[in-house]
């Protein structure tokens, strides 16, 4: 049964892969295959083709187990896009693994560069997106269902289960990019002045300084 849901989240990412190239996150490819040269000096937009190729270098077993929920969230993210798997390189697209302990939280987050789609493995989840309108959409979702983020939009899933929660993600670009929000703010380097979050947050300076501690 769990070849079952990998296959139908592979299938997401297929068609994620073939939308139209006008919706694509990435730009089209140039030639048949680009194999990433991860350790190559070159620095470009995306990541220069490496000479030999062979046949492993379109396969990963980095999605058949679970990640470690042992963290402050409760959850993991296991990627499976070109820094982890090269073979995607210059595809337009890529996949993720996503672990909840229960209770755990993938926190509010952006993706800048992709729509994503999930598959649910097992388990229970509230996700929702909130739009540029500052609409929330949220579900609460089980086993056997997909639900859908649109590209750029913050977002977020949490564990309302009993037991441990699973999805795979795939999305619409090589490497989509991951922006927590949480983090982003309290975690920057340089941070983020002071003044300038307290104001924004409606808190004093200490109060920010304090949320600051815990990134």
């Amino acid at each position: 049964m769990a070849r079952i849901h990998l296959y139908i989240a592979a299938a997401c990412a297929v068609v994620l892969a073939l939308a139209a190239p006008s919706l694509a996150g990435d730009p089209d490819m140039l030639q048949d295959i680009c194999v990433a040269d991860l350790m190559s000096p070159i620095k470009l937009n995306g990541f220069p083709c490496k000479a030999n190729v062979t046949a492993d270098d379109f396969i990963s077993a980095k999605l058949k187990n679970p990640g470690n929920t042992n963290n402050p969230n409760g959850a993991v993210v296991t990627a499976a896009n070109v820094e982890t798997f090269p073979g995607v390189n210059t595809l337009g697209v890529s996949m993720a693994r996503i672990d909840y302990a229960p209770g755990g939280q993938n926190p509010p987050h952006t993706h800048p560069r992709a729509t994503e789609i999930i598959f649910v493995l097992e388990g229970t989840l509230e996700v929702g997106f909130i739009t540029t309108a500052n609409k929330l959409f949220t579900k609460t979702i089980t086993k056997g269902d997909v639900f859908v983020f649109p590209a750029r939009l913050v977002h977020f899933q949490q564990n309302r289960g009993y037991g441990p929660a699973s999805v795979i993600a795939a999305f619409n670009s090589q490497l989509q990019g991951t922006q927590a929000i949480a983090m982003t703010l309290f975690g920057a380097t340089p941070p983020v002045p002071s003044d300038i979050l307290a104001k924004a947050f409606r808190i004093d300076a200490r109060e920010v300084d304090e949320i600051k501690a815990k990134f």
